[in-house]
């Protein structure tokens, strides 16, 4: 599949899905928030501000360079994926929560995302310093991630009953897409992926344990419920590898720099799967948040 094919499918693929996830949304899953603000915002404070530094800290630990340094932060800025819902019903999370931080990071990600990767490429890259920043590559992230929600919205609010029916198949249909492209793409850079399994692997897992035990234990210090906290956990240890990698290769037109979303997206169903059932499991024997 050649790059002419990338820059077309990869963009219209991550378009469906992000429509598909504004037929799931309304008004309300916004303005839900204002029920429980203090979980809401120590969550997004957590995916923002905190993940990012920790970020960091790997990539400087574990002496990652250039494109792939860029790559992980970009993965670290992107917002929570869809599987953080499935994951946090699994776990007996407040998914409502889960919906809502979904929304708002979806539209918060439109600005931060091409923050984050502009000071990283100007950081690990040189003379990066403007790619990240362009406006045109701020517009195209806005066209790609958020106009598709709010049409999808829109069509939802007018068109109740057939977005419900066309929920399945346009995110059976988007995901067939993603995954034939995204396969595409990793197997052209198969020998990145090789040659830096070693370094990726322990990076990808560890940030996949700190963002679910950060999630988790952060909201509780601050006295936020259990149901609430295990949303934020799943919120922000499932990071949205699928837009990490297009982003990457559509609107950046840098394949290396999805390898990092691309192993983590695999890797991560471990360390969130695992602590699905720790959690529904303490769950059962002690109900009482």
């Amino acid at each position: 599949m050649g790059s002419a094919m990338f820059s077309i499918l990869l963009p219209i693929a991550l378009a469906l899905v992000m429509f598909g996830l504004g037929l799931t949304l309304t008004v309300g899953d916004f303005t839900r928030v204002l029920k429980y603000p203090k979980a809401a915002v120590i969550a997004l404070v957590c995916q923002m501000i905190v993940l990012p530094a920790i970020c960091v800290g790997l990539i400087v630990v574990f002496g990652l360079e250039g494109v792939l340094a860029v790559g992980m932060m970009l993965l670290v800025a992107s917002p929570g994926g869809t599987s953080a819902n499935l994951f946090s019903h699994l776990a007996g999370g407040d998914v409502a929560l889960n919906v809502t931080l979904t929304a708002i990071n979806s539209v918060l990600a439109v600005f931060t995302l091409p923050l984050v990767v502009g000071v990283s490429m100007a950081s690990f890259l040189d003379g990066g310093a403007s790619v990240g920043l362009q406006p045109a590559k701020f517009v195209q992230v806005f066209a790609i991630v958020l106009i598709p929600v709010v049409i999808g919205m829109a069509v939802r609010s007018r068109f109740t009953d057939w977005a419900e029916r066309m929920r399945k198949p346009v995110k059976i249909g988007s995901a067939v897409v993603l995954v034939l492209v995204i396969g595409a793409a990793i197997a052209q850079e198969f020998q990145t992926l090789v040659d830096n399994i070693g370094t990726l692997g322990p990076v990808a897992l560890a940030l996949s344990v700190l963002s679910l035990a950060i999630g988790y234990y952060v909201p509780r210090l601050f006295r936020v419920d259990r149901g609430q906290a295990i949303a934020s956990a799943m919120e922000i240890g499932v990071h949205n590898a699928t837009l990490a990698i297009a982003v990457a290769i559509s609107v950046l037109g840098d394949k290396a720099m999805a390898v990092p979303a691309g192993i983590y997206g695999v890797l991560m169903f471990f360390p969130a799967g695992i602590a699905a059932v720790l959690l529904s499991r303490t769950r059962e024997r002690a109900p009482v948040s």
